[in-house]
């Protein structure tokens, strides 16, 4: 599942330059989740009996506690979001935060990486990423992953790969879920 809607809101202005969207990003990273939001009952529903796992970031640990209140929530950076480095442009082009979200997403699938994970790396991490979900269930129990959008967009492959048929998608809203079930 994708987090919660975060605090930091991308959609807030004043328009910045790459430095100042570089800061914005990384406030971002180890931002909360707005206040006042409430998850949907059916994510509740499912994490009953479940294992819950989440990235090591605020907003989706928190996400995690949130359909989860009171469980042990397993945290791992395999799950973090695909990082955004912007490419350096002139200090002169300056865009809303989601404006420099997709052209950020654009170069680095593009081969920007800013010294970050690359593309290739972050892909290669999706596999290692969809082992672990593999072998949390492999004793039959739900899992659950409150994680990030790109992100788990890039599980889908992986998880198809090694037999996992997506039977819900949910999108990419914040609390929006996919469901994964073993090809028979």
């Amino acid at each position: 599942m994708r987090h919660g809607r975060p605090a930091l809101d991308r959609e807030a202005g004043p328009p910045l330059d790459w430095r100042a969207y570089k800061d914005w990003w990384a406030l971002y990273e180890i931002g909360s989740l707005a206040a006042g939001q409430s998850c949907p009952e059916e994510l509740v529903r499912r994490a009953i009996d479940a294992v819950v796992l989440s990235s090591v970031r605020p907003r989706a640990i928190e996400t995690a506690s949130m359909i989860a209140p009171g469980r042990s929530i397993a945290t791992n950076e395999i799950f973090n979001e695909a990082p955004l480095p912007p490419p350096e442009w002139s200090d002169r082009r300056r865009y809303l935060p989601k404006t420099w979200n997709k052209i950020a997403r654009l170069a680095w699938l593009l081969g920007h990486s800013g010294g970050q994970e690359s593309a290739v790396e972050t892909r290669a991490r999706a596999r290692k990423a969809a082992d672990v979900l593999i072998e949390t269930a492999s004793d039959g129990r739900d899992v659950v992953l409150a994680a990030h959008g790109w992100f788990n967009r890039m599980l889908r492959r992986p998880l198809a790969r090694r037999g996992w048929a997506c039977v819900r998608d949910g999108g990419d809203a914040y609390w929006s879920f996919r469901v994964y079930e073993r090809r028979r």
